[in-house]
C-alpha cells in the first residue's frame, strides 16, 4: 500500500510540473542547458563582416571577383589541414568496417542482428566489440578476398586491395526538400513533385526518403598523381611513402578528390554523433567543407585588407624569411624551407590561430565555381552549390579551391584569389579542412 502511495504521489507531482506549470509559459521542463565545449583540433572563428575579394590588381586577369561586404555566421575550423594520419583513420574504418561485413555472413559474433529488447535489427550493424584475429585460419580464410592476387602482389607482399575500400554513405539534399513544389501538401496529403536522385535520374516524390541520397566512395587516395601530375619529373618515391609512412605523418593529405574530401566529412560526422549518442549526449552540427567565404574570412584572421593570412603586402618577414610553402622567385622551390608539402603548422598562425591557409596544399571547399559567382550571391553566408549530374559538361564539375600550393606562386596566396579543380580529379597539392557550423551565436 505504501508503495502504491509513494508511485501515485511522484506521478502527480511529475504530471502537475510537466502539464501545468501554474498555466504560465516556461517552456519544456527537464531540459538541461548545453554549452558547445571547443572540439579537438579546431579553433573558434567567431561571426563578423568583411569586405570578400581581392586586395591586389587581378594580375591573371581572371576577372572572377571583386571586393563586397558580406556576413558570415560564427563556426569552427580546423587548425590545420587533414593530414595523411588523420585521413588514415578514415581508410582504416572503411577497411575494418567491410572486414567485419564479411565475417558476419559466416561468423555471428561480427554483427548485432537484435536489439536488447530481442527485436530484429534490419541490416544488422558492426559489432565493434570483437577483434579480428588474422591469426586464426576461418577469419583469414573469409577475409583472403579483400587482398589483392597473387600476380597483382609487389615484392610478394600481402596487400589490401584498396578497389574494394568502398565508402556506402546517405546524405540528406536539403535543397531539393525546401523547393515549394517539393512540399508535402496538407490539403491532398501527399507529396506532388519531383526529384533527382544520385544517379542523375528525376523520380516523383513519394515520401521523405527522396531526398535521401545514397553514394558510394572509393575512400583511398590516388598515390599515383604524383607522377601523373608533372611530366619528365622523378616524383616515384612519394607514391610508395608519402600517404603511409610515418615520417609523413603529419604532412597534409594529397591525391583525394572533392567527393572524397566530402565523404569524409560525412563519416567524421556520423564517427562523433555515434559517440555522443552512446555516451547519452546530444548531436552536434555536422561536419563539411567550408563555404568560400568561410575559408577567405577565416583566412583573412580579421585582418579584414590584408593581401595575405599574416597581413601586410609581403611573403617574406623583416628577416627576409618566407612566411608560407609556395613557389618562390622563378622556381626555387627550397628557398622557403619546403620543396614539395611540409608537416602542417611548420609557418606561423595568423589572428585566427589557423595554419598554413596560404601556401603547402591548395584545399577544396563546398562550392562549385562560376566566373560571376560574386554577381548573385547573397551577402548573409554567401553560398553557391552545384550537384553535378554524370552527363553534365565538365564546366559543371569545377569546385572552388583557395590558398594556393607549394608549387604556385605568391598570387595564389592572397586572399581573395580563386582557382578552381575539378570535382574528380586528385592533385598532388589539393588537400582539405573540416569546419562545423557553430551551436549559438557569438
Amino acid at each position: 500500500m505504501k508503495k502504491i502511495l509513494v508511485v501515485s504521489i511522484l506521478l502527480a507531482i511529475s504530471f502537475s510540473c510537466s502539464k501545468y506549470n501554474a498555466g504560465e509559459l516556461t517552456g519544456v521542463q527537464g531540459r538541461k542547458g548545453w554549452f558547445e565545449s571547443q572540439p579537438y583540433g579546431m579553433v573558434f572563428v567567431p561571426m563578423g563582416s568583411f569586405n570578400m575579394g581581392p586586395s591586389d590588381q587581378d594580375v591573371a586577369w581572371a576577372m572572377t571577383a571583386y571586393q563586397r561586404t558580406v556576413s558570415v555566421d560564427a563556426f569552427w575550423m580546423d587548425e590545420t589541414e587533414i593530414t595523411n594520419n588523420e585521413y588514415r583513420q578514415f581508410v582504416y574504418y572503411v577497411r575494418d568496417s567491410i572486414m567485419r561485413r564479411k565475417l558476419g555472413e559466416q561468423i555471428e559474433d561480427f554483427l548485432i542482428a537484435e536489439d536488447q529488447f530481442g527485436n530484429p535489427i534490419e541490416p544488422p550493424i558492426i559489432n565493434w566489440d570483437i577483434e579480428i584475429d588474422m591469426m586464426d585460419e576461418e577469419q583469414s580464410e573469409i577475409l583472403n578476398e579483400l587482398y589483392l592476387a597473387e600476380h597483382e602482389r609487389f615484392y610478394r607482399r600481402k596487400e589490401i586491395d584498396t578497389r574494394k575500400l568502398m565508402f556506402e554513405y546517405y546524405r540528406v539534399d536539403m535543397n531539393q526538400a525546401a523547393l515549394k513544389s517539393n512540399r508535402y501538401n496538407f490539403d491532398t496529403k501527399e507529396y506532388t513533385g519531383s526529384a533527382i536522385n544520385s544517379q542523375g535520374e528525376r523520380m516523383d516524390v513519394e515520401d521523405r526518403s527522396a531526398f535521401v541520397l545514397r553514394d558510394v566512395i572509393n575512400v583511398y587516395p590516388d598515390t599515383l598523381c604524383w607522377i601523373s601530375d608533372f611530366t619528365y619529373s622523378f616524383n616515384e618515391p612519394y607514391t610508395n611513402m608519402y600517404f603511409w609512412h610515418p615520417s609523413f605523418d603529419n604532412y597534409p593529405v594529397v591525391g583525394v578528390t572533392w567527393k572524397q574530401a566530402r565523404a569524409f566529412t560525412i563519416w567524421r560526422t556520423q564517427y562523433l554523433n555515434n559517440e555522443l549518442m552512446r555516451s547519452g549526449e546530444g548531436f552536434v552540427q555536422d561536419f563539411r567543407l567550408p563555404s568560400e567565404s568561410e575559408w577567405e574570412y577565416a583566412a583573412r584572421g580579421n585582418l579584414d585588407l590584408s593581401m595575405y593570412p599574416w597581413g601586410g603586402m609581403y611573403t617574406r618577414n623583416k628577416l627576409g624569411c618566407f612566411l608560407a610553402n609556395f613557389k618562390p622567385l622563378r622556381g626555387n622551390y627550397v628557398d622557403d624551407g619546403g620543396m614539395i608539402p611540409v608537416a602542417v603548422g611548420s609557418y606561423s598562425p595568423n589572428e585566427y590561430g589557423l595554419f598554413d591557409m596560404a601556401g603547402n596544399v591548395s584545399e577544396w571547399t563546398a562550392n562549385a565555381f562560376d566566373e560571376s559567382a560574386y554577381s548573385f550571391m547573397h551577402d548573409m553566408n554567401p553560398d553557391y552549390k552545384y550537384e553535378s549530374l554524370p552527363d553534365d559538361p565538365p564546366s559543371m564539375k569545377r569546385k572552388v579551391l583557395r590558398g594556393g600550393s607549394w608549387k604556385d606562386i605568391g598570387y595564389f596566396l592572397q586572399n581573395g584569389t580563386r582557382a578552381y579543380e575539378f570535382q574528380d580529379s586528385a592533385k598532388s597539392y589539393i588537400g582539405f579542412r573540416c569546419v562545423r557550423s557553430y551551436l549559438g551565436v557569438n
